[in-house]
């Protein structure tokens, strides 16, 4: 491999070439100037060529471990959360169908198309309902650099890297004892008069004035490490635990109940704490759906009688807002010379990690009974209005709204053991070539204890149905129809639990060899530079579930959920080659060509080929240009080909529901609407309706294109930028139609496409029961197109004694284009700038501004500004306050303290003035604002101390 004539040069650009820094500290980098004999080549992300400096034709962000401390984070996703390239996925604010796990997704394509790498090898996927990788395994106290590949890497990685890589560098050569302590937690000032007076209107409770400290979060990290057998071997070992507090919706004011974008009122769920009852009567045999009556209960001098007067639960305070997490980590990094043709390394990572999501009360959710008339579970008075409202009916279908408020939130106890192993020996095979051969194995088990949830085998006997087992013995009635008749002992016999186990596994035996070919391009002094390689891949996965899960026999599950056993094999070879083809000419310092190629053998879906072609020109010793085009693809993971096809929920609302719906009667009439029912539809006030999902097993990969445009450059001393433009095309994605614009489409349209998976309920409903749903299985659909510009920049100076730094990442979105159905009219769209229910709040413009003073002394300060561009509303029925969401800017702050050689002690608070995020309300988002992405609980106080010795 060429070495650098300008190592000063190539240190200097290092910093663009990454991007700015992303927090208030930028670690230092130090080499030594012009004359050295002789330079480490290293492997940067994007490329298994070895180089001698981080030169890449490829944009790539680095994050140091002083930058991940700096932000006082103890979750690594919500570091590179607070990257503009970033966008959030699954996160410890993931809570209703919440995986236990975290994930990455760069740029908003999607986290099963982003690559995460540790050491530039594949982590394994997460879990039980997660293919994503779970980077709760990745230690935040041990790693070194995070670098973040924005421009696709598939020829270089494999399958999945279509939005680009996350490689996550850890500290293997650590030497000493370090011991790091850290205490952090939110507060917030509850005084938001919007949704407090819209909580008294409702006559809802809610906290007011100084939270105090919450949801605190102990951290304590040990690393250890160094040199044996004479420095032929070292070895670095650490150990971390993590405890975080839970925090309930409950604890914020804008978050303790769900506002109605329709209405800007507070909503609710019909399924209440005062049960709610839709009752149709039974005419010649059958449910006459024409009829029914809305009802509830009161109580009148003892007597329990029906009343038009519905009710409303609250269901937002008893959510978690945060969960509580427990994690442990372990694990070392070995490595022996045996000689210079044999390094013999060892990876090994352990990580216990326990979590629970908790969601609202349980109950019976609108499951439909049958009835007699004179059923003694009704009184006197009820039988009377059965009678006048339904003259001659002797039996009743009555759906039944009853919250289970006598018993507790309903939870999913989440558990992943993840275990880590990689070994391998890599060395040099002459003075050119050297080579790495490596087996990986990665497995994760999971568990999901579900519990709380009313098991609806019980329900109809306990409710005194027709055709049900009588209720003697030991069995207590659940006097749903008397005015507080049910009571804790019987809504605990209807308290049923779930269970779930995964494993999957993750075996990877890969090997290349890299080197010099020895042959020249006439214009460049500097051999070709190669790599060849061979990688195998095995992913498996099992998915084991209980009958209770099998059978949906959980009231508030929304359907079954199933077995899943698949997996896949992967047969690679690939190769790489670097071309010097001009040095220290009149037009370039140093020009070179880049080529890649991957051929993949799929056990499921045949060959498929990536390949990518760079340019990389220094124009100069202060400019550079560099351009790439990678052709990527993804193949279906094992839920996307193997998951059993069943009833589940998705969020949203039915426009042909409500008084005044959506679309007109001829339009909901292709949807199965009825004339009757026109009108009539009870929507569902928590915004939840029943979807059919699953996998298919013949889905194909999908296809990705990237290019990368980009200028780096130091005009003058002590500043350099770079400007990035990229544009990603997907075709062949996997996806599901949306079920409510497949509901829209079919009303405006007409055409089977649409209303063939359209399946209404004989009243028209999409929710009550589960007889209507919406069918939505995993397809090879559509097209997507992704494109942008991404900038940074960095300035320094020195002052006083110490020296200023200056340094700002931001990224443009030109363009975030989705057509689900190529060819059919008016259903593509595109994100950019936009919230709505098919659209993440992706402002056109996102930066992080960071400003440093290192005194010399024994403290420094920094200071950072994170910004959110504005967001407008995609229809006018989404909008909370206004047509938009205004940019959004946060001030976090930092100081750093050097009490002796051995002790530094950092605080910080994030968020310094206690900006509440914006709300977009329940049917965008569960919490009325987006987890995850805004600041969602006020400020962030951190403190930590670190010793090292």
């Amino acid at each position: 491999m060429y070495t650098n004539s300008k190592l000063s040069k190539a240190v200097r650009l290092a910093i663009a070439f990454g991007a700015a820094s992303t927090t208030a500290f930028t670690a230092s980098v130090n080499a030594q100037e012009e004359g050295v004999a002789k330079v480490e080549r290293i492997e940067v992300t994007g490329s298994r060529i070895k180089r001698t400096d981080m030169e890449t034709s490829s944009p790539i962000q680095v994050t140091t471990a002083d930058e991940i401390k700096a932000g006082g984070f103890t979750r690594i996703e919500d570091m590179l959360n607070s990257l503009p390239q970033v966008e959030a996925a699954d996160t410890a604010f993931s809570v209703n169908g919440a995986t236990g796990t975290a994930s990455l997704d760069l740029r908003g394509i999607g986290a099963n198309r982003t690559l995460v790498l540790l050491n530039g090898r594949r982590l394994q996927p997460g879990g039980l309902y997660s293919s994503a990788s779970d980077v709760n395994q990745i230690p935040a106290a041990l790693v070194d650099r995070v670098e973040i590949l924005t421009g696709g890497g598939s020829a270089t990685y494999g399958a999945d890297a279509v939005a680009g890589v996350v490689n996550f560098v850890m500290k293997k050569d650590f030497e000493g004892v370090e011991i790091n302590a850290g205490y952090s937690g939110y507060q917030h000032d509850n005084d938001n008069k919007f949704i407090q007076e819209k909580m008294d209107q409702r006559g809802y409770d809610y906290k007011t004035g100084n939270s105090g400290l919450n949801g605190k979060t102990i951290t304590l990290d040990l690393t250890l490490g160094g040199a044996f057998a004479d420095g032929k071997g070292h070895a670095t070992a650490f150990a971390s635990y993590r405890n975080v507090d839970e925090m309930l919706q409950g604890e914020r004011d804008y978050a303790s109940c769900a506002i109605n974008p329709g209405t800007l009122a507070c909503g609710g769920s019909d399924t209440a704490d005062i049960p709610n009852f839709d009752i149709y009567p039974y005419v010649d045999g059958e449910v006459d759906f024409d009829q029914n009556a809305y009802w509830s209960i009161i109580d009148n001098g003892g007597t329990t009688e029906f009343t038009d007067v519905t009710n409303v639960y609250n269901f937002a305070p008893v959510n978690h807002f945060m969960r509580p997490d427990k994690r442990f980590t372990l694990g070392s990094f070995v490595n022996y010379e045996v000689n210079q043709h044999a390094n013999v390394y060892t990876e090994i990572n352990y990580m216990q990690n326990r979590t629970t999501g908790q969601i609202a009360e349980s109950g019976i959710f609108f499951q439909n009974f049958t009835f007699d008339v004179n059923s003694p579970i009704f009184s006197a008075a009820q039988q009377a209005q059965f009678a006048e409202a339904f003259p001659g009916a002797e039996q009743l279908e009555i759906y039944i709204g009853k919250r289970n408020v006598e018993g507790g939130g309903r939870q999913a106890n989440l558990e992943h053991n993840s275990f880590r192993i990689v070994t391998g020996v890599e060395g040099m095979i002459n003075d050119s070539w050297s080579y790495d051969v490596s087996y990986q194995y990665g497995s994760v088990s999971s568990s999901d204890a579900y519990k709380n949830d009313f098991y609806v085998n019980y329900m109809a006997q306990r409710l005194g149905a027709v055709g049900a087992p009588a209720c003697t013995g030991d069995c207590i009635p659940y006097e749903v129809f008397t005015f507080g008749g049910v009571t804790t002992e019987a809504a605990r016999q209807l308290q049923g639990a779930a269970i779930a186990t995964g494993f999957s596994t993750q075996k990877i035996l890969n090997a290349f060899v890299t080197g010099e070919t020895g042959f020249t391009v006439p214009g460049h002094s500097m051999p070709v530079a190669a790599v060849l390689g061979v990688e195998k891949r095995d992913i498996f996965f099992s998915r084991t579930v209980d009958t209770i899960y099998a059978e949906g026999a959980l009231a508030g599950q929304g359907g079954p959920t199933s077995d899943l056993d698949g997996g896949y094999k992967v047969d690679e070879v690939f190769a790489e080659l670097s071309i010097p083809l001009l040095d220290n000419t009149a037009i370039a310092d140093n020009l070179v060509l880049e080529l890649g190629a991957r051929y993949s053998d799929y056990s499921t879906s045949g060959g498929e080929n990536t390949y990518k072609v760079a340019v990389d020109w220094s124009i100069n010793a202060d400019w550079k240009a560099r351009a790439s085009y990678n052709k990527a693809v993804r193949a279906p993971n094992v839920g996307e080909l193997f998951s059993t096809q069943s009833i589940g929920l998705w969020a949203g609302s039915d426009p042909c529901a409500g008084a005044n719906p959506v679309l007109t009667a001829a339009q909901c009439a292709n949807t199965g609407v009825t004339a009757a029912q026109y009108g009539n539809i009870n929507p569902n006030n928590a915004n939840q309706y029943n979807g059919f999902f699953g996998g298919n097993p013949d889905l194909q990969p999908e296809k990705g294109e990237t290019i990368t445009v980009g200028i780096v450059g130091n005009p003058f001393e002590n500043f350099n930028f770079s400007i990035d433009y990229w544009n990603i095309e997907l075709t062949n994605v996997i996806s599901a139609l949306d079920p409510e614009e497949t509901i829209t489409q079919c009303g405006l349209t007409g055409l089977a496409s649409y209303c063939d998976l359209i399946n209404r309920a004989a009243n028209g409903s999409l929710w009550l029961g589960q007889a209507g749903y919406v069918t939505s299985t995993n397809l090879n659909l559509g097209e997507e197109q992704y494109r942008g510009i991404d900038v940074s920049a960095n300035y320094s100076i020195a002052l006083g004694d110490g020296t200023l730094k200056a340094s700002i990442i931001g990224s443009r979105n030109l363009k975030k284009y989705y057509n689900p159905l190529p060819g059919v009219a008016d259903t593509d769209y595109d994100c950019s700038g936009l919230i709505s229910g098919k659209c993440f709040a992706q402002p056109e413009w996102r930066h992080t501004m960071s400003v440093d003073y290192s005194s010399g002394s024994f403290w420094d300060l920094g200071a950072k500004w994170r910004y959110f561009g504005e967001v407008e509303y995609d229809g006018a029925e989404n909008n909370l306050i206004g047509n938009k969401i205004s940019g959004q800017s946060y001030i976090d702050l930092v100081g750093r303290f050097y009490v002796n050689d051995a002790v530094t002690v950092q605080l910080g608070v994030n968020n310094i003035f206690d900006k509440e995020p914006p709300l977009v309300g329940s049917v965008l988002a569960n919490t009325n604002t987006i987890g995850g992405f805004w600041d969602l609980l006020g400020r962030y106080v951190h403190l930590n101390v670190t010793t090292r010795f």
